[in-house]
């Protein structure tokens, strides 16, 4: 799993080494405005770029700031590092030439991955399995849907796997542990400080040890004294094997701990407890919205951490057809919503494991007859799903109305959320909501589902960062050999919605499905906005004949306006399915997102002064 936004970029070399930069730039002839972009060691999801002019070479670092945004400090901000660089090929804007002409990694040449980009996957894996106690299939869904605010969490653990590290000693045994054995110069070890809660650096020179203390300044930022400032241990490390930065040597041979396959990465504050260091998050809220799963400090609640993400470690617990009418209680007076069928109430669910909230639909009884199939066909179709982008059915329950039984998003609609908010959420936060919701519809594309009302009033909110498909009412369920369903007569359809075919010849597929989230894109990036707000629904059928599109949102990232005109593709066979609609997504949302924050961050101590960084 990649999740580095320059690695489809030609002239992206990786993790190299400044000289090695050079190097390259040299063999490819030293043309003014020459260039390359490599992985900065200082910064998570940083880079430098290496650009030659007049003979002699110039680095600028790239940094990735808060919202997601890169930059080199001082600069104009830009949504990826590909971004960056095109902006530059066309105006200098304080480097020293524009960018000419792209240093091109050979085609035999990789990539060289970083010594996290090495253990990442692997540290993802451990990290959410412990934390969250996910495995398969939900394990899966969380790493891809969060990875980027994942990296960020990991990597600031990282160090426990290296070789060098070796947890809290003291300075004597310290010292007696680059003793023993060869002395050559530049060993070295990090060890815990005693009740400074930070790290000592130990070093080995003409057989004497030398000791510096790594200081972390208010924004979280590790360094030696007077030194480069890095995010996290091990680059400070990786760095100081290339320069000294006022040690008294670079750093060459680690001081093995002999330890270290034996440790997995710590869990944050709050989530460690007792001897095993993990306690699993209780069963009993499984579906409520979680207030009392505590969450590391400094970022956003992920999806993972409310109970509903994983809530069948043993389906027979909750999730049963029937419901008896005593298990469910309702509060009358909490109305979630309301529509031809009747209306959705707030309840309580009662289970062995405990007391759950849930959203109960409940028919209308003068409506029974009209919908009570329509309501029956809803529950068969939820039944048969289990993701966690999409709202779980826990039940029917027969009793005075007929009602289904649903997990709580206790948050509500997507539009309704949004409109209300507009001030507070941000583009990146709409991306990641997008692409969960991107998600939970190629898992019904794979399981040959087709939703067929898709749309913003239909993605419910568990919190601000975690959201859920709902609605299965004019769902159906293809066979293994149909591409499409036929719907017979054409009802009360969300037109506005629904893609040509749909209108024209009653067709419904994953492909009409993809339509309906182009246009749920657009609500979300209009902030609950209505689509062809203007129009009535013959308007709206004339207007995308006739090749007219919805224009692009004022908020809206140009890729994602590009992704939704490419949902809106009038031909069904041209148009993209979700598999390559999540690609896009997930493409997207790994290249922007920066929402999660290392610990003591803020944006008070991002760099504003335009300076020309050399590494």
């Amino acid at each position: 799993m990649s999740i580095d936004p320059a690695v489809d970029l030609p002239f992206f070399y990786g993790s190299i080494s400044r000289s090695d930069a050079e190097q390259n730039l040299k063999l490819a002839g030293m043309a003014d405005g020459l260039f390359l972009l490599r992985q900065c060691l200082r910064s998570l999801g940083g880079y430098v770029l290496s650009v030659v002019w007049n003979l002699e070479f110039h680095h600028y670092t790239i940094e990735k700031q808060l919202n997601g945004t890169y930059c080199i400090p001082g600069g104009k901000p830009h949504c990826g590092p590909g971004e960056l660089c095109e902006f530059y090929s066309k105006d200098a804007d304080g480097l020293v030439c524009p960018l000419r002409k792209p240093c091109l990694r050979p085609a035999e040449t990789p990539i060289k991955t970083g010594v996290f980009d090495k253990m990442r996957e692997n540290m993802l894996r451990e990290y959410v399995k412990q934390t969250w106690n996910l495995e398969g299939e939900s394990m899966e869904q969380a790493i891809i849907s969060q990875a980027p605010q994942l990296e960020k969490l990991i990597a600031t653990t990282a160090h426990e796997k290296m070789s060098w590290y070796h947890w809290k000693i003291n300075r004597e045994e310290g010292e007696r542990r680059l003793y023993s054995g060869a002395q050559p110069d530049g060993k070295f070890l990090v060890r815990d400080k005693e009740g400074a809660g930070s790290f000592a650096l130990s070093v080995m020179y003409g057989k004497t040890v030398y000791h510096y203390q790594v200081i972390q300044d208010k924004s979280g930022k590790l360094s030696m004294p007077e030194g480069t400032k890095f995010d996290t241990i091990w680059q400070l490390v990786e760095y100081l094997k290339m320069k000294p930065d006022g040690l008294v040597t670079v750093l060459s041979e680690a001081c093995i701990n002999g330890k270290t396959t034996e440790k997995t990465p710590s869990l944050p504050a709050t989530r460690r407890s007792g001897a095993n260091g993990y306690t699993p998050p209780p069963r009993a809220a499984a579906f409520a919205l979680s207030t009392t799963n505590a969450s590391p400090k400094n970022r956003d609640i992920l999806p993972m951490d409310c109970d509903g993400f994983n809530p069948y470690h043993n389906p027979n617990d909750i999730k049963k057809f029937n419901i008896l009418r005593e298990q469910l209680m309702m509060d009358e007076e909490i109305e979630l919503g309301s529509g031809n069928f009747g209306c959705v109430k707030k309840g309580v669910l009662k289970t062995e494991a405990g007391q759950i909230d849930v959203a109960v639909k409940v028919l209308k009884s003068d409506n029974e007859k009209m919908v009570r199939e329509e309501m029956m066909r809803e529950a068969e179709i939820m039944h048969q799903l289990s993701n966690p982008f999409i709202v779980r059915m826990l039940g029917l329950c027969h009793s005075e109305s007929l009602m289904l039984v649903m997990e709580m998003a206790a948050a509500g609609p997507l539009n309704k959320y949004l409109s209300t908010k507009k001030d507070s959420v941000s583009v990146e936060n709409i991306v990641n909501l997008m692409h969960q919701v991107s998600m939970g519809m190629k898992y019904l594309e794979e399981k040959n589902f087709v939703h067929r009302d898709l749309a913003a009033r239909n993605v419910l909110l568990v919190n601000p960062q975690f959201a859920k498909i709902s609605d299965f009412g004019l769902s159906k369920a293809l066979g293994a050999d149909n591409n499409y369903y036929k719907a017979r007569t054409a009802g009360k359809w969300p037109l506005k919605w629904y893609a040509p075919e749909c209108i024209n010849f009653h067709k419904f597929s994953s492909k009409s499905d993809v339509w309906s989230y182009g246009i749920t894109m657009w609500e979300a990036f209009s902030y609950g906005g209505k689509p062809y707000k203007k129009m009535k629904g013959n308007e709206v059928t004339r207007y995308i004949e006739s090749g007219g599109r919805l224009e692009s949102p004022p908020a809206c990232p140009e890729r994602m306006y590009t992704l939704m005109k490419e949902c809106w593709t009038h031909s069904l066979e041209e148009r993209p399915d979700f598999k390559k609609v999540e690609e896009s997504m997930r493409s997207y949302h790994y290249s922007i997102c920066g929402k999660a924050k290392l610990d003591g961050a803020t944006a008070a101590d991002e760099p504003t002064k335009q300076t020309e960084r050399r590494k």
